[in-house]
C-alpha cells in the first residue's frame, strides 16, 4: 500500500500518548490524576441539556442539518452584539463549525495554496500548526516570550517571511501561555494585516474564562478587524459542551462564504438538536458562565498556590483552564520531567515542548479535576520527592 506523503508531516498526537500512559496506570490499578487535556468536567446547566433533550426526543431531527438553520445564525448574531458589541449579518458573517478546532483545522485551505506561509504563534495549541500543515503550507513560528508577557512581537517577524505569507493565526487568552493581549496589540494587529495583505484568524475560546476581575471582548471589536479576518468562538469550555463540538467562524464574509463552501463538501452540517442545544446556550441565562468562570478561578488558586508551597513555584493565569508553569531547574526538559511527574506521583500533565519549540521548558496544568483531586494530586508530587534536587 501506498500513502500520501504529507502525513509524514504528522506524528502521534501527545494527547493519545498521554492517554495510552494514563490507561496503563488504570489497569495495574495505580494512582493516576490527569490534567493533560482539557476536557471540562463542569456540566452543561439544565437549561441547555434541555434544549438537547426536547430535539433527541423529536424524531424529525434526524435528518442532514446541510446548513446552518437560521435561528441558530440569528441567535449568534444577537450574542456577539450583545456580549462583544460586535454586529454580524447573520446570512453572511457567520459560518459554525464542528467545534473551533474543526475550524482551525480547515480554514488554511481555504486560504494558502502549497509552500505559502502561515504565521503561527509559538507555543500554541497543536492544530494552529497542523492545519496548515494538512494543506500544505510553510510554518514560520512567531515566539511568545515571557519577557514580553507572551504578546508576539510582530516588528520581529522577517520581511522575507512576511513577503510570502498569507495568514497569521493568534489567540488570546492564549492556550498554553493563559497570557490576555493588551489593545495595542489588536490594533497593531489589524494594522499590520492591512499593510502585507494578511487575513488574521483569531482564536477567541476562552474569552469567559478571565479571572479576578479582568474581562476581555472580541478581536472583532476593533476598527478594521472585520476587514482582515475572522474570529473563532466555541462553547465547549464556556458552556462546558466539548463533546457536542460546537463552534462558529464570524467576520470577514468572504473568509466566512469560503469556510461554508468548503463544508458544504466536507459535512452534512451540524446534528440539529445540537444547534438547539447551542441556541439555549448563548439566549439563556448566563449564570452558568459566571459559576464555571469561578469554580475555574478557585481551582486555580488550590493548585498554583499548593504546589507553590511544596516548592514547585507556578504564578497564577490571568485567563484560561489551564496553568503554564516552569519545570524544576534539575530538570533539562520538558518531556522529561512530564515522564517522572506520571511515573513517579501518577500526575498527567503536558509537556510544553508538545506545544512547539517556545514551549520547552514548561508543562502545561489543565484545571480540570476537582478541588480534592487536586489536593491529592499535590500530596503526591510532594510525597514522590520529584521536586528535590539530588546531589
Amino acid at each position: 500500500m501506498r500513502f500520501s506523503k504529507r502525513m509524514n508531516r504528522f506524528g502521534e498526537s501527545i494527547f493519545t500518548q498521554l492517554l495510552e500512559i494514563k490507561k496503563q496506570r488504570i489497569e495495574a490499578g495505580e494512582f493516576v490524576v490527569d490534567l493533560s487535556v482539557g476536557t471540562p468536567n463542569i456540566p452543561p446547566a439544565d437549561h441547555i441539556r434541555e434544549a438537547l433533550k426536547q430535539g433527541i426526543e423529536d424524531e424529525t431531527q434526524y435528518v442532514y442539518a446541510i446548513n446552518d438553520k437560521e435561528n441558530l445564525l440569528e441567535a449568534v448574531s444577537k450574542w456577539y452584539k450583545k456580549r462583544y458589541d460586535v454586529q454580524l449579518d447573520s446570512k453572511t458573517e457567520i459560518c459554525s463549525l464542528l467545534g473551533s478546532q474543526e475550524g482551525l483545522a480547515h480554514i488554511a485551505l481555504c486560504v494558502v495554496d502549497e509552500g505559502d506561509v502561515v504565521l503561527v504563534p509559538d507555543p500554541c495549541y497543536p492544530v494552529f500548526a497542523d492545519g496548515p500543515l494538512l494543506a500544505g503550507a510553510e510554518i514560520y513560528y512567531m515566539p511568545q516570550k515571557k519577557e514580553y508577557d507572551y504578546i508576539i512581537q510582530l516588528e520581529a517577524i522577517p520581511e522575507e517571511v512576511v513577503k510570502r505569507s498569507k495568514m497569521i493565526l493568534v489567540s488570546y487568552p492564549n492556550n498554553p501561555t493563559t497570557a490576555i493581549a493588551p489593545d495595542s496589540f489588536y490594533m497593531d494587529l489589524i494594522a499590520f494585516a492591512r499593510q502585507h495583505d494578511l487575513i488574521v484568524v483569531h482564536d477567541n475560546a476562552y474569552s469567559e474564562l478571565v479571572f479576578d476581575g479582568k474581562k476581555v471582548g472580541s478581536f472583532l471589536a476593533y476598527e478594521g478587524a472585520k476587514e482582515v479576518g475572522v474570529e473563532l468562538n466555541s462553547l465547549s469550555k464556556t458552556y462546558g459542551m466539548a463533546g457536542a463540538r460546537i463552534g462558529f467562524c464570524v467576520g470577514n464574509e468572504a473568509v466566512v462564504s469560503r469556510m461554508k463552501r468548503l463544508k458544504s463538501n466536507i459535512d452534512y452540517g451540524m446534528f440539529l438538536p445540537v444547534q438547539k442545544a447551542a441556541i439555549a446556550a448563548i439566549t439563556g441565562d448566563q449564570l452558568c458562565v459566571t459559576t464555571t468562570k469561578s469554580i475555574y478561578q478557585s481551582r486555580r488558586d488550590i493548585l498554583c498556590e499548593g504546589f507553590t508551597r511544596i516548592g514547585w513555584t507556578m504564578d497564577k493565569p490571568e485567563a484560561t483552564m489551564f496553568v503554564w508553569a516552569s519545570i524544576p531547574m534539575h530538570y533539562k526538559s520538558s518531556s522529561e520531567f512530564a515522564m517522572d511527574l506520571v511515573q513517579q506521583a501518577g500526575l498527567i500533565v503536558t509537556p510544553g515542548s508538545a506545544f512547539g519549540p517556545s514551549g520547552e521548558g514548561y508543562v502545561r496544568l489543565a484545571l480540570v479535576q476537582d478541588e480534592e483531586v487536586l489536593l491529592q494530586a499535590i500530596k503526591a508530587v510532594d510525597e514522590s520527592g520529584i521536586l528535590k534536587v539530588v546531589l
